[in-house]
């Protein structure tokens, strides 16, 4: 049986020159597609010596063989790229509609290399791609003004198109891309790589029917698929309350972080919740594409105008994590963040941090232009995320992001951050497999890469796998039930299926075979996602990472004095030496063994971590 094909199209920008890649069959079976895929393809390019935003940096869009068919909530696709904030592995997954296009278009990824002299945007109609300037564009239009304007240049009102905005033209090392109506590439700044590269934005428009193998079997298999995921729990939630269902849970258990996370109790976190937007600004859903699950939320503020709703972690972030008690301003907060081009998670943990540097006395108003940083005064937030994105004043301070921000005012251990990437909102001192994924993330303090929280807090397990429940504040005993939990999420990142989906392993399997024509048994799927982690392990030990690397920062080791999880603190040490021996990881190097290597196909990586005697 024929497997599926991959096609990328590598875009030379100093050359405005394109050619296809073909990659090989066994680096498919391998390596599936989405960020593992891409780990391996940019593995020869990322060098610790490379800029980032340099003209010799890649930057790589690219889908994975579920991505845009009629699959449960396989509309995402994945931008990757050295991180500018990180300096290490750069990876953001982002929904929407343009994978799916991409892929009609003919193309299952993107592959830019140099850069362009001038500002330009990217056209892609089905196999014809135009370069067309941007410089009416650059500096001149946001994130959604981008998308509507170029939607009137290509006269095509079902364009689908990725964009930056001045952040990313800046170089703000927490950029992000966005697509449709508010989806967003977020974390580790692939929007700032992409304005390096003066591209403003890609549109993409195709007509050709995405590629299934075992075209009749996938149709009965998704259609079982999608209507065991409609009725899932955490599907119905997450319709009727969006990212933010939770919320209040979370907070009852101390999960969710208050005042830079040094608080445990915020008595207005109802004001906050999911269920409150529900019934007060809620005006419709918005969906990625052929979900059922319609997490997104389109509110209704006094204006009238409809605008995006603010997920889970921007709420937290610029609701309880600041003290700000007004979901409105909350949501106004998240979509000035996206109109700039700003992860939310970054720039909020950021401000957070300098809220509490004033508070405790080591940042004074002569460092802040005048302002006097008061918990839950969102109008002085405002005007700092104005200054951020303009890099104005102390705002250029604040794009630098959180760890920058404390070591230049001596305080390293207070921001809450992971190899310069700022911690998401789910406190490890509430559901403790947290401090492993955040310490152990390829990419800095991520959720996306384990959200072990679910499992905690939500006994979300994945049995089929080997995923099972111990208790929210258990300790090493857990530590291989962490690493199993990041080898399914990296197999989801790879195929590329949303991390919301609860999809039973097995039809993953069979929907995935259908697709591609592979044979896969489950256990081989999930040493694909061994594999993807170590792949981007390798890669980061050649970017500089070492076994100092994989900790938390002391802010988060610190009990907090009431709520949920008063008194706790994961025990760390502990768990990363068990965490360690379950990955076959050398406890005083950090990096996978020669043997690890060897059994996952990794083998020709061990010279490059051990040296050539191995």
């Amino acid at each position: 049986m024929p497997a599926l094909s991959f096609r990328i199209l590598t875009v030379d920008l100093d050359r405005r020159a394109s050619e296809v890649l073909i990659v090989a069959e066994q680096e498919l079976r391998n390596y599936l597609g989405g960020a593992t895929l891409a780990a391996r393809l940019l593995c020869p390019s990322l060098r610790q010596d490379l800029d980032p935003l340099g003209p010799n940096a890649p930057l790589l869009f690219l889908t994975g063989p579920l991505t845009g068919t009629t699959g449960p909530a396989v509309g995402r696709f994945v931008i990757c790229a050295k991180s500018p904030a990180t300096q290490l592995w750069g990876e953001s997954n982002i929904g929407g509609h343009f994978g799916p296009e991409l892929r009609a278009a003919g193309y299952d990824g993107l592959l830019i290399t140099g850069r362009s002299q001038e500002p330009i945007y990217l056209w892609l109609l089905d196999s014809q791609l135009h370069f067309r300037s941007a410089a009416h564009l650059w500096g001149q239009a946001d994130t959604y003004e981008t998308q509507q304007r170029i939607r009137a240049e290509v006269e095509d009102t079902k364009a689908r198109i990725c964009c930056i905005g001045e952040a990313g033209e800046r170089g703000i090392p927490f950029a992000l891309v966005m697509c449709d109506h508010g989806r967003v590439a977020g974390r580790t700044g692939m929007g700032a790589v992409m304005g390096a590269k003066g591209l403003k934005a890609i549109a993409v428009r195709g007509h050709r029917p995405v590629p299934v193998i075992q075209e009749e079997a996938f149709k009965a298999s998704r259609r079982v698929a999608n209507l065991a995921l409609r009725e899932d729990n955490f599907s119905r939630a997450a319709r009727g309350s969006g990212t933010a269902a939770g919320l209040d849970y979370w907070d009852y258990l101390g999960s969710m972080p208050k005042r830079y996370f040094t608080g445990g109790a915020f008595p207005a976190a109802e004001r906050l919740s999911g269920s409150t937007m529900a019934e007060t600004i809620l005006s419709g859903v918005s969906t990625c594409h052929g979900c059922v699950i319609a997490c997104g939320r389109v509110v209704r503020l006094a204006d009238g105008a409809d605008r995006k709703g603010p997920e889970y972690e921007t709420i937290v972030g610029f609701g309880p994590n600041l003290l700000i008690q007004d979901l409105a301003a909350v949501t106004l907060l998240g979509e000035l963040c996206d109109r700039y081009g700003m992860d939310t998670i970054s720039l909020s943990n950021t401000i957070g941090l300098a809220f509490l540097m004033y508070q405790e006395g080591l940042l004074k108003s002569s460092d802040t232009d005048g302002e006097q940083l008061r918990w839950g005064d969102e109008a002085v937030v405002e005007r700092l995320v104005h200054r951020t994105a303009r890099t104005q004043g102390f705002g250029e301070l604040l794009a630098r992001g959180a760890r920058d921000l404390a070591e230049r005012f001596g305080a390293p251990e207070m921001a809450a951050q992971v190899n310069g990437l700022e911690v998401a909102y789910h406190d490890p001192r509430g559901a403790s497999g947290m401090a492993l994924v955040y310490a152990t993330s390829p990419r800095g303090a991520c959720h996306n890469q384990g959200d072990y929280f679910m499992v905690d807090t939500w006994a979300h397990t994945v049995e089929a796998v080997g995923v099972r429940l111990h208790g929210r504040h258990a300790g090493a005993e857990k530590a291989a039930n962490v690493a199993k939990h990041q080898d399914w999420r990296t197999v989801g990142n790879s195929l590329v299926i949303c991390q919301f989906a609860n999809v039973d392993p097995h039809m993953v399997v069979r929907l995935t075979n259908e697709a591609t024509g592979f044979d896969f048994t489950l256990d081989e799927l999930m040493q694909a996602g061994e594999r993807g982690w170590n792949m981007k392990r390798v890669l980061n030990h050649r970017l500089g990472l070492t076994r100092a690397n994989d900790r938390l920062p002391e802010h988060l080791l610190k009990p907090l004095p009431d709520g949920g999880s008063a008194g706790y603190v994961p025990p760390f040490s502990e768990m990363l030496a068990a965490y360690y021996d379950a990955r076959g990881w050398d406890q005083e190097t950090g990096r996978p063994t020669p043997e690890r290597l060897r059994s996952l196909c990794l083998g020709e990586y061990v010279a490059d971590l051990w040296g050539e005697r191995v």
